[in-house]
């Protein structure tokens, strides 16, 4: 953090004295005020419910400019990695600061690559999950779960453990989520092939069965490895930030992930692209392209209550620098499959379209974003609704993992502590039951 020369004052109408406070700049983006001492030397918080104008931390992992519709990754547009990268040299740059060469690239794949196994018991801690059960209702206590397999990696302030710990987690993670929809449909497990590239493996995991020999679509591939780099990492959201709080406890790194996971399921976090392909489904089922009219009516009416799930984003004020990219890929996958005639995607099309060019969309910023996209490929591809946050899980997990190493490596971190303002009752006494 870079001190500015000037400085905010903070004064008081109450004749209480006034107080300077510091402000930092960043490389860029907002400055920011330093407000650590205002309690000590005021007696007073400040007041920010979701913490829309409070840094909680200083990073140098991700930046989002939601004016602009930017996005990078240690300093590296999000169009040039999605381009030009495969999802392993982003988790390298994420983790350790910068893209690998061909030797560290070679180096890194391969501790990846051997780590991709996990512990058989594995397969018993799943059994005692009905096969119903919401694949992130599973993957929450497998992650969880790892702790219990691993405790040569579990103590968070040594570098070493956590280092492990990372590794295993990007490498079990998609042999994790592809048990838990293999569990579901009754499937027997596929064990990792370490000849495979990490994407084309964990197809493979998901798609293949014992009976036949299996060969990744390189389409499908190449669709996914770019699903995983666009949701790598995006800055303090609510699940990075409560990796970030979990483990400011100095709990293990595999729990800390695991509640990353467990927000992440929420509808308006991981599961958006799952809500917004539920969306679509409804509208087919109420009569497809035709509906579209009476829908888009419903959605600008203030009191239906209907929602456009999948448009629109609370960091980004422009288009989703994300959903660009997602757009290609979905068109891509959409006509190598030979889906562009079925009713949902040309459903799906034929919303876009509208959202791009009506007026009351295009006035708010309601533009289609990377769930709306990434939803309609997972869908084409094969892979069910109900499994989607869990691939996001799957792709966020390097995120998770950069951000802690970070705020663990920070000589300011402190366990997470936010202040309340009180507006309960006043001190009461508590009267005898007979007279209540």
């Amino acid at each position: 953090m870079t001190p500015s020369d000037v400085k905010a004052t903070l004064s008081f109408s109450d004749g209480s004295p006034a107080m300077e406070l510091p402000i930092y700049k960043g490389t860029v983006g907002p400055d920011v005020i330093d407000i650590r001492k205002l309690y000590a030397q005021t007696g007073k918080f400040t007041y920010d419910p979701g913490f829309l104008s409070t840094a909680s931390c200083n990073s140098s992992i991700t930046y989002i400019d939601g004016d602009k519709g930017e996005l990078l990754y240690r300093g590296y547009p999000i169009e040039q990695l999605a381009e030009n990268c495969d999802f392993l040299e982003t988790c390298h740059l994420l983790l350790y600061g910068d893209l690998p060469n061909a030797q560290q690239k070679a180096g890194f794949v391969k501790l990846v690559t051997n780590h991709t196994m996990v512990n058989e018991q594995m397969q018993f801690f799943l059994r005692g999950f009905r096969r119903d059960a919401h694949p992130m209702a599973v993957l929450t206590g497998l992650v969880g779960g790892l702790s219990a397999f691993y405790h040569d990696s579990t103590d968070i302030n040594n570098p070493q453990h956590r280092e492990i710990a990372a590794i295993r987690l990007i490498a079990k993670m998609p042999t994790l989520v592809a048990m838990a929809y293999k569990y579901s449909i009754g499937q027997p497990y596929i064990y990792p092939k370490n000849s495979l590239s990490y994407t084309a493996n964990f197809t493979r995991m998901m798609f293949a069965t014992p009976c036949e020999e299996y060969e990744p679509n390189d389409v499908v591939v190449r669709a996914l490895d770019r699903i995983f780099i666009l949701h790598a990492d995006h800055e303090q959201n609510a699940s990075t930030s409560t990796v970030r709080l979990c483990g400011s406890s100095g709990t293990n790194p595999f729990a800390a992930v695991a509640a990353g996971v467990a927000c992440l399921w929420g509808p308006a976090h991981g599961g958006a692209n799952e809500a917004a392909l539920n969306m679509l489904e409804d509208i087919q089922k109420a009569g497809g392209v035709e509906r579209i009219g009476e829908f888009i009516k419903q959605v600008k009416d203030k009191t239906s209550g209907i929602k456009l799930m999948g448009f629109g984003h609370r960091v980004y004020k422009n288009y989703d620098p994300r959903a660009k990219l997602m757009r290609e890929t979905c068109h891509e996958v959409l006509t190598a499959l030979g889906l562009e005639n079925d009713p949902l995607f040309k459903l799906a099309m034929e919303l876009e379209k509208i959202a791009l060019e009506d007026e009351y969309f295009v006035a708010r910023k309601l533009y289609p974003n990377v769930d709306f996209y990434s939803g309609i490929v997972q869908r084409a591809i094969g892979i069910p609704v109900s499994l989607f946050t869990a691939i996001f899980a799957l792709a966020r997990t390097v995120g998770w993992i950069a951000q802690l190493n970070e705020m663990i490596g920070d000589p300011e971190y402190k366990i997470g502590r936010p202040r309340q303002l009180y507006v309960g009752s006043g001190k009461r006494d508590v009267k005898p039951l007979a007279q209540r």
